[in-house]
This record gives C-alpha cells, structure tokens and sequence, in this order.
C-alpha cells in the first residue's frame, strides 16, 4: 500500500524505514548513479519505488540534506550537490554518533595510552595544574573501513580511570562513558584550520606526507563546566566536510587570525 499524501507510516516502521532508503540513496550518490547537479527522482516516485507514504521519503531526504549530500527544491526534487560526508555542529555529538546516526559503518581503534603529566597548554584546557596526571589517547577512525581521522585526546585525571576501561576498539567513547559512569558531554569549543600531514600522520591515515589535513581542535566539559578532553582531530581531506548554520541572529562562528609564520 502507498500513501502519497502526507502521511507516514506508523512510528517504529517510519523510524526503520527511512533510514534504510536514505542508506540506499546515499549508496547512489557516492558510487556516482546520481551525479552532482542532477535531480533525485520525485518524493512519488522514491514513495513508490519503496512502498512507502511520502512523509517517509521527506525523512529520508531530510538526511541526506543535513550530510550536504542534497540541495534545494527544483520543482518537486531535490538537487544533488555533493558526495562529500558532512557533520553538522548544530549539535554537540561525537564522531561516532554522527556516523551511527548517519547509518555509516563507523570502528575505531586506540594505538597508544599511556599516563602522564600535563604540559602547560594541557593544563590551561582543562583546568589543571601543570604536571597534574592526564591520560593521552591515540585513536584511528575509520568509516566504511576506510582511515579518515586520528583523534589525539588528552583526558583530565579524574576520568582517565573510566576511560581506561573501555575496550579498545570501542566504536563511541561518548557513548561508553555516558552507560559506565553517567557522564555527560554538555558543551563544546571548537577551533577548526588546516595542516600538513606529519609522518605519523601520513602513515596511519594513509596519504603522503605534507599532504593537507583538516584540524579540528576541541574541548569538552559537563553541564557543570567541569573540563573532560582537549583533544586534537585530523581528518583526511575529502573524507568529511563540517556544515555550520548561522544567521543574523544567532551566529556560533567566529572568525581568528592564524599564525602567519605557520604559513611560511
């Protein structure tokens, strides 16, 4: 039965099935069956191609904008105009629980972990004194099987006991931390720039040395303020792209000056 009306199907099938068609769709824009600047078939031909109502479709297309997979409307279709994976920082959520709500097959891996003192940029993220115990944490990401980041976290000492009994290849730590102990990721500073790829870089994330990586470096505290990681991202270019939504009205960008010597 299709409903091409407005409708949806009932919650727990609406819920599994609009993620199953965007997984397909998002399947074709990738492997190029639709290309850039071409249309998506209409919401009545993706409802009955999939035997759902049409408010199933727009859920599933919804998705797919909010990765910057698809544009705006052209008469009753959405305009394909990216194949670049896209994270939004509408929302405070880790790399795995975008790529989980995304339907991606996320993993990860910890290289190194070890103990030891903070040094004094360390101290001043996370509210420490210097030489105060920290637990630093060597992390590759992989989506679909493929090396796309190394998370390079420094934890506060109070929850490095917690973070040390996760398993190693761990997909969510976010998530992990929140059923172990309760704990919260509330707020997020995001500073975001390019750099080269080092030698560790280029080995573990597969591309040549000096190759451009973009850098998100971030802290994370409770609700209390209290400061949990600082941590420093490296993404291989081309694997995802940020999506940042302002206005006239509400604007959590701001524009800094780099180093200009880092550039010469």
């Amino acid at each position: 039965m299709v409903d091409t009306g407005n409708g949806a199907e009932p919650g727990g099938r609406a819920a599994a099935r609009y993620v199953g068609i965007a997984a397909e769709l998002r399947e074709a824009i990738m492997c190029g069956e639709y290309a850039v600047g071409s249309q998506l078939p209409s919401e009545t031909t993706l409802a009955t191609r999939f035997d759902v109502s049409r408010g199933t479709v727009r859920q599933a297309v919804a998705l797919l904008a909010a990765e910057g997979l698809v544009g705006s409307r052209q008469g009753a279709r959405r305009i394909v105009v990216g194949r670049e994976r896209s994270q939004s920082f509408a929302e405070l959520n880790s790399f795995a629980q975008w790529a989980q709500a995304m339907g991606y097959r996320v993993s990860g891996q910890v290289l190194e972990q070890r103990r030891r003192d903070a040094d004094a940029a360390e101290a001043v993220r996370l509210a420490l004194q210097p030489g105060d115990q920290v637990l630093s944490v060597l992390r590759l990401r992989s989506l679909e099987g493929e090396p796309v980041m190394l998370e390079r976290t420094v934890y506060a000492g109070w929850i490095a006991p917690a973070v040390e009994r996760i398993p190693p290849d761990c997909e969510s730590i976010t998530q992990a931390l929140y059923e172990d102990v309760g704990l919260v990721f509330a707020y997020g500073e995001h500073l975001i720039d390019a750099v080269s790829a080092g030698v560790e870089d280029s080995r573990l994330l597969v591309v040549r040395r000096g190759s451009p990586l973009l850098r998100q470096r971030r802290v994370t505290t409770t609700h209390e303020g209290r400061p949990v990681e600082w941590s420093d991202d490296r993404y291989r270019a081309g694997s995802v792209t940020f999506s940042i939504r302002n206005s006239v009205d509400a604007n959590p960008l701001v524009r800094q000056m780099g180093d200009l010597r880092l550039m010469s």
